[in-house]
């Protein structure tokens, strides 16, 4: 089970990532969405703002937060499921297929983001 920071670091890793894609690909199908990921063996949630230039404010929801903000895009995971997507060990795919990553969003949205990052 990796821990919270690390978990910080492998966001912070695919955040930066994503700004590795081509701009216009970004524009075309990244809509501006709240995203909450849950790390289901820590018991804690991330929170960020995403859209074509990337991804902003991530923050950890403190604790104490029994009912976590609303957002457009929810994704649940393992904390270990997130450090070796974030390392390319695995893919969001792959894990998602096999029941690793659970994605609540919009049908629109997931089909754009398979366009964007092959899922």
């Amino acid at each position: 089970m990796a821990t919270v920071d690390e978990c910080r670091d492998a966001l912070d890793r695919l955040a930066a990532a994503l700004l590795g894609v081509d701009a216009e690909a970004r524009a075309k199908h990244l809509p501006r969405r709240t995203v909450r990921c849950t790390v289901k063996d820590l018991d804690t949630s991330f929170t960020a703002r995403i859209d074509e230039s990337g991804v902003h404010d991530i923050a950890q929801v403190p604790p104490t937060v029994t009912d976590p903000p609303n957002a457009d895009v929810k994704v649940s995971l393992r904390s270990d499921d997130l450090i070796a997507i974030a390392n390319g060990e695995d893919n969001l795919l792959a894990a998602w297929l096999h029941g690793r990553v659970q994605i609540s969003a919009p049908m629109r949205d997931l089909l754009r983001l398979r366009s964007l990052v092959g899922f």
